[in-house]
């Protein structure tokens, strides 16, 4: 889909016929154009929007994307709130920096650090999204592969830390010194490695939410707390 062709169409009929967890991609785009179809396309849709600096990528969004990104989001707060760490949850805030041409809807985004988690709260105060820093954490719940550089987005925006969901696996990837992401053994912000994540994720039975939540903050006081503290 060319830029005219977006721009032309109406809010109601972009992504007409386009199947859940699946992604539309805008070749050749200028930050003006996307903040016009980000305006056109309004409040009222059920998808996310990237911009990597020259194309847009827009994701549906269906009821297993969904599941799976809240399921992840149950295991970060849970293990960080069994562990007294403190965290600021940012959901699928859109991060938008123009001196960068980068913008982002995350599917979860946190902090830790005690300096963001300070400015995000100076940040509430204000009405100017602006003041609020990049997140520690970003995770993405990959039902279908991305079109677009979106790693290349979170690196570009310094995000520490990035989790992702992909083929039945839960990875953790860091930045590195070259401004790109590899693997991780664990994560750095909470005490829980990659093979943890999916373990819980993928392995264990989640039919019962509340079960399961049972079960995940007996193994983070049984396991995770002792090593924490050695």
């Amino acid at each position: 889909m060319s830029v005219t062709e977006a721009l032309e169409a109406s809010p109601t009929n972009l992504l007409d016929g386009v199947p859940a967890d699946k992604r539309v991609v805008i070749i050749d785009v200028t930050w003006d154009d996307y903040e016009r179809l980000v305006e056109q396309i309004g409040q009222s849709r059920n998808c996310r929007v990237a911009f990597d600096g020259k194309d847009i990528e827009m994701m549906t969004l269906g009821p297993l994307h969904e599941r799976q990104k809240s399921l992840l989001d149950r295991f970060i707060m849970i293990v960080a709130s069994e562990l007294k760490v403190e965290h600021q949850p940012m959901g699928s805030t859109t991060w938008k920096r123009k001196k960068l041409k980068r913008a982002i809807e995350s599917d979860l985004c946190y902090y830790f650090d005690p300096a963001k988690l300070a400015a995000a709260a100076a940040a509430a105060q204000s009405d100017d999204v602006d003041l609020y820093p990049n997140p520690d954490v970003a995770a993405e719940v990959d039902i279908s592969a991305p079109k677009i550089d979106r790693p290349g987005i979170y690196a570009a925006l310094q995000v520490p830390e990035f989790w992702r969901i992909r083929n039945k696996t839960v990875s953790i990837e860091q930045l590195g010194p070259d401004g790109t992401y590899s693997p991780a053994q664990r994560s750095r912000f909470l005490p829980v490695r990659a093979e943890d994540v999916t373990l819980w994720f993928f392995t264990e039975d989640s039919s019962s939410l509340v079960a399961w939540e049972e079960r995940l903050r007996q193994w983070i006081r049984d396991e995770v707390v002792p090593k924490a503290g050695a």
